[in-house]
């Protein structure tokens, strides 16, 4: 009678020890296979809809490289004059340029440091040699870059040389009535402009 009650007690806890599985019930993590099974219906529909999430392209992805900066500085520093209707000079090589910066006039030589620079009423030189070309320019931007080449982009520029001193003359005293005439604020901000053109103009002349 014990023997079988013993042997009975031993299958009792054999039996308990075994996972039990109720059925429907959701088989355990790990029960899942080790490499999970890709849907390929569900990958193909899901890039037709997908959403584009790649980075936007910036302006500088439009852009040339570079030019790379010369190991040694060349002699000459190359030179783009340009206004909206016309090319003064291109691709000019000189000796240097004197350009009227709003914090002063600037020179720029070969081997210059790279900068923006705006640009006031007043005298551009071109020196050459020996040979010095001037313009007055009402304004504009210079781009000076690693590789000595200066771009100079002006809104409006004439030789020194085609400029009457007469008409500059009369053209600071008109100015200067309108000022002084003035009721409105974009009145006197117009002729404060001409005074400020006609003073330098008159300046470049005499300079």
């Amino acid at each position: 009678m014990l023997r079988q009650t013993s042997r009975l007690l031993a299958r009792s806890i054999a039996t308990t020890q075994q996972p039990i599985r109720l059925m429907g019930a959701r088989p355990m993590s790990t029960d899942m296979p080790a490499t999970p099974v890709e849907d390929s219906t569900f990958v193909e529909s899901w890039k037709k809809v997908a959403p584009n999430i790649d980075p936007p392209r910036t302006p500088s992805a439009f852009m040339k490289p570079r030019p790379s900066t010369p190991s040694t500085i060349p002699s000459k520093i190359t030179v783009n004059f340009v206004l909206p209707y016309a090319s003064e000079l291109t691709s000019k090589e000189v000796d240097m340029v004197i350009i009227p910066a709003t914090t002063g006039q600037m020179g720029v030589l070969p081997g210059h440091v790279p900068t923006i620079a705006e640009l006031k009423p007043g005298v551009l030189s071109v020196h050459e040699g020996n040979d010095v070309k001037k313009y007055f320019l009402s304004s504009g931007f210079v781009f000076v870059h690693a590789n000595s080449v200066a771009d100079i982009v002006v809104v409006e520029a004439v030789p020194i040389d085609h400029i009457d001193q007469n008409l500059v003359q009369k053209g600071l005293a008109d100015f200067t009535q309108k000022l002084s005439s003035a009721t409105t604020e974009l009145e006197k901000a117009e002729a404060q402009i001409g005074i400020d053109v006609h003073s330098a103009l008159n300046s470049a002349l005499a300079g």
